[in-house]
């Protein structure tokens, strides 16, 4: 029998980093019949039923190993969850080792193993490549713009000024024509210099030098001038756009789209933080007074509130996350919010099939956390969005989708009570799902949304780039 061609994939802790490097393995195998992937998964803790559920629905062609999980009394206490993922990766690196000269050594192979693939927070994985002389890719599940502005960051650690740092200023990204604010850098390095959070984050991409190559979960009529620019020093390749073809969570999928099938055409906004995210008693009080005010169909997914935002989709996690838990989150909604809504919404309990919402008819607009991946999603479906980032990198997503793709609208915080206002929620609403306004910056969303969208159908054709 022929030996395959191999390539092992190491992701780190997380369904929003695992769920595009599966799809990416999937498209591998599917377009080059003689390749098999292997993904050796580093653990914290034992894998949710959402991780089963997608590792074992995976083709032939395409396996998995969980390496042993570490001693979570190894890592400091109190780290943020980007330092967790990023630790929890290198202390698998002796289990990731034994796994790969195993794989190597084994008389019994059929595979050639020749490459290693992994994610951003992955990085230390390098050293793994180096040792076994394999070649080593990064796949980054952000934009390419969030990557570039990470490429530049040990640049600008090394002449960093305390404006940088200065969250009332914007600042200018080096080899690119984009701009942001400060405040929407990703958390760890709003962290400060001095934290190890930022320290840990910054090591990751002070060695993309070492790398052979960097895909990108992105296509170039989306960011073609900063894939350009990344050209100019790296190997990039812009492989997106790479989304799930259906919702693995199939919770409430009948009564989604049967009360969809009802709704009129692009009437419906659909509101859902991911697979992680929940808002404080107060904020949601606030989405359904605007929701009411605006008077537009909508479709929400409602998690039980919790004091901050949350980033509860880390796989690795051993505490039981606000979504997976019993308490009912609609009777968390103002009194009577749903009687007096009945005609125009509904409500569903924590989880719905985002897919199949974003790509039924009836849906006009998302109002979205702005994770890479729902960002994705909506932009090859062309549904328009209003951006509500919450963790993580998305407020610098938000800030791309509204400044530079302008696909999307960005509500105003109220600075005095630090939170979104119902009137406000309802000014953004109307904006995005208004079909009656002529010549409006909604109009001029939906337009640029379905260009985009052409864009995206091209570059995942069988001749698209």
């Amino acid at each position: 029998m022929e030996q395959k061609v191999c390539i092992a994939m190491v992701p780190c802790p997380g369904l929003s980093h695992l769920i595009p490097l599966v799809e990416f393995a999937k498209l591998l195998v599917l377009h080059h019949k003689n390749f098999h992937v292997k993904f050796l998964i580093p653990t914290l803790g034992p894998p949710t039923p959402s991780t089963n559920s997608i590792l074992n629905s995976l083709p032939p062609n395409i396996d998995f190993t969980f390496l042993p999980p570490i001693n979570i009394q190894d890592l400091p206490p109190n780290i943020h969850i980007s330092t967790q993922m990023i630790l929890t990766v290198k202390h698998s690196l002796p289990s990731l080792y034994q796994a790969i000269n195993t794989i190597l050594t084994s008389s019994q192979s059929k595979n050639n193993l020749v490459a290693l693939v992994f994610d951003v927070f992955s990085t230390d994985v390098i050293d793994i490549a180096k040792k076994f002389n394999l070649l080593s890719y990064v796949f980054a599940t952000s934009s390419a713009i969030a990557l570039q502005f990470c490429l530049n960051l040990p640049k600008l650690d090394e002449t960093i000024s305390s404006e940088f740092m200065d969250t009332t200023k914007t600042f200018d990204i080096p080899n690119s024509k984009v701009s942001f604010k400060v405040k929407d850098f990703p958390d760890p390095v709003l962290f400060g210099r001095s934290s190890k959070t930022y320290k840990s984050f910054l090591h990751l991409f002070q060695r993309f030098s070492l790398v052979d190559g960097i895909i990108i979960n992105s296509f170039k009529d989306l960011e073609q001038d900063t894939i350009k620019s990344m050209e100019d020093f790296l190997n990039v390749y812009p492989v997106g756009p790479i989304i799930q073809k259906e919702s693995k969570s199939k919770e409430n999928e009948s009564k989604c789209i049967t009360w969809l099938n009802k709704m009129p055409q692009k009437s419906v906004l659909f509101i859902s933080f991911g697979s992680g995210g929940t808002l404080t008693n107060e904020q949601i009080n606030e989405i359904a007074f605007g929701l009411e005010l605006s008077g537009f169909n909508f479709l929400w997914v409602l998690r039980v509130p919790s004091k901050h935002s949350n980033s509860a989709y880390f796989s690795g996690s051993s505490q039981k996350s606000n979504h997976d838990s019993d308490d009912d989150p609609l009777k968390y909604l103002p009194l009577g919010f749903l009687e007096r809504t009945k005609d125009q919404g509904l409500v569903v309990p924590s989880r719905a099939p985002q897919i199949e919402i974003l790509s039924h008819g009836s849906t006009g607009g998302f109002l979205t956390h702005c994770g890479w991946g729902s960002s994705l999603e909506s932009l090859v479906y062309g549904v328009p969005m209003i951006c509500w980032p919450l963790f993580a990198e998305q407020r610098m997503n938000a800030a791309t989708l509204t400044d530079v793709f302008k696909v999307a609208v960005r509500p105003k915080i109220d600075e005095e009570d630090e939170i979104i206002k119902g009137e406000e929620v309802a000014r953004v609403i109307k904006i995005i799902m208004d079909q009656n306004l002529r010549d409006s910056e909604g109009l001029q969303l939906r337009r640029r949304i379905e260009d985009l969208r052409v864009g995206a159908a091209a570059a995942v054709s069988e001749d698209g780039s």
